[in-house]
């Protein structure tokens, strides 16, 4: 936990933007795998542990605005209890370390909502994405699951999404523990990129340094030859040579700060002439789009500027054609680029994704396109001093979306597809890294990963 005064802090930023009612923060439950006794790793409400730092699980909370309360409704442990966990604080010095003076039994939250009901008073709550969650809500405030979603208050989504956005240096630099330990990561699982190795294996390595280090996953690592895949989780395939191997992946530090970064590694640690010319173009992409991020621009334009460069170099090598800023306007350069350049970062990997990605990454000035490729972008929205988001561009070669796109004779005059269809068996490249907005432009956070061809190859010699 931060000190109790972060937290603090916290609340009463959230008072100032949500001027009555109560706003109600219901903790995570354990999870069952496959019975009630043996659960999936427990991991706290992101929003939860924002305003209110306790990393277990059959806690809620509440603010109440109206009557200047923050209340945290939990129980202390029994004797069954410390006899399985051993013994705990008890629940007042627990609240009292995140500057919580009112603490009620588990069991007398459902009253304090009824009688606030029965008052009149608004109640507001966040969209819930556990099924758990959902089944509280719905008894507490009489609200069928199906109807959680539309019912969830916007102002308070509003107000969430304006005070995580911008990362104080306590969070920055949670981030940047995570960076660390994803670098010694990556450092020990690359020269493992060899022909004959099962990605598995690749992966046991990275999972090793994770696990000696007292971190876990921010999310399930993507490690796989068939890069073209972009969420593939199955870790089975095994490396030959004249593949790409991308590795998406990061810690997430102790107090759940994500970080995020991929590289894409030649199996056998050798670029050959194609995979050298691919690797380039989305190197350039992504250096230009880093260049270019600073307060004020906007991320879509970051994202189109990236698609312009790789256009360009793609048309260098005879894969793209014709006018490339028409070709970049109507989405052409999407058959190799499709999806967006990246999200915000935080608490979550995808920072607030629970929360509604409209509301995260757009406001009232930007909306989301809908052109394939520029219409899964998650952030797009003017950026502004304490983002922090990826930056990850990456060239892909999609069989079957070149399949279908030449079927439907799509943007002739900016692709070759004959060219195109050489390079099937490809897969694909994506290179991410994490970046802090500053007051004057932007800063690359944590300690440098390789990247540079060179910098790659020296690590298998």
């Amino acid at each position: 936990m931060f000190k109790p005064e972060v937290y603090q802090q916290r609340r009463k930023k959230l008072k100032s933007l949500v001027k009555t009612g109560i706003c109600l923060f219901p903790g995570n439950a354990d999870s069952p795998m496959n019975y009630p006794a043996n659960a999936y790793p427990f991991r706290q409400d992101s929003t939860f542990l924002y305003f209110f730092g306790l990393d277990s699980p059959g806690l809620s909370a509440l603010i109440d605005i109206d009557e200047g309360r923050d209340i945290i409704f939990g129980d202390d442990v029994t004797l069954e209890d410390i006899i399985w966990v051993g013994p705990q604080p008890r629940m007042k010095d627990r609240a009292a370390a995140v500057g919580v003076r009112q603490v009620q039994p588990s069991a007398a939250l459902a009253e304090y909502l009824k009688k606030a009901r029965s008052q009149g008073r608004q109640i507001h709550f966040l969209p819930p994405y556990r099924a758990e969650t959902k089944l509280q809500l719905s008894t507490w405030l009489d609200i069928a699951p199906a109807n959680l979603k539309s019912a969830a208050s916007l102002e308070l989504i509003r107000a969430v999404v304006a005070l995580r956005s911008v990362k104080s240096p306590e969070e920055v630099k949670e981030i940047e523990k995570a960076l660390a330990v994803t670098r010694e990561m990556y450092l020990a699982a690359v020269p493992r990129v060899r022909p004959g190795v099962k990605e598995q294996e690749v992966l046991a390595f990275m999972e090793m340094v994770l696990r000696a280090n007292g971190m876990s996953f921010s999310f399930p690592p993507i490690v796989t030859i068939n890069g073209q895949i972009f969420h593939k989780t199955s870790y089975g395939d095994t490396l030959t040579r004249g593949r790409m191997m991308v590795m998406d992946t990061g810690a997430e530090s102790a107090r759940h700060y994500a970080c995020d970064i991929t590289r894409t590694i030649p199996v056998g640690g050798r670029f050959n002439q194609r995979q050298r010319d691919i690797y380039s173009i989305v190197l350039k992409g992504q250096e230009e789009a880093i260049k270019a991020i600073a307060p004020g621009i906007k991320y879509r334009d970051v994202h189109l500027r990236a698609a312009r460069v790789m256009a360009e170099a793609l048309k260098d090598l005879g894969l793209m054609k014709g006018d490339l800023d028409e070709a970049v306007n109507r989405g052409a350069h999407a058959l190799f680029f499709p999806h967006g350049l990246g999200h915000m970062l935080g608490l979550d990997v995808h920072d607030m994704e629970n929360l509604g990605e409209n509301y995260v990454g757009y406001d009232q000035s930007i909306k989301r396109s809908e052109q394939f490729g520029l219409g899964y972008l998650r952030l797009a929205r003017s950026l502004e001093p304490g983002f922090v988001l990826t930056v990850e561009p990456g060239i892909y070669f999609i069989p079957a979306l070149i399949a279908s796109w030449k079927k439907e004779k799509k943007h002739l005059d900016f692709i070759n597809y004959e060219r195109a269809e050489k390079y099937l068996d490809f897969g694909g490249v994506r290179l991410e890294d994490d970046v802090l907005v500053t007051d004057k432009g932007s800063r690359v956070l944590g300690p440098a990963i390789p990247k540079k061809i060179k910098d790659i190859e020296n690590l298998f010699s």
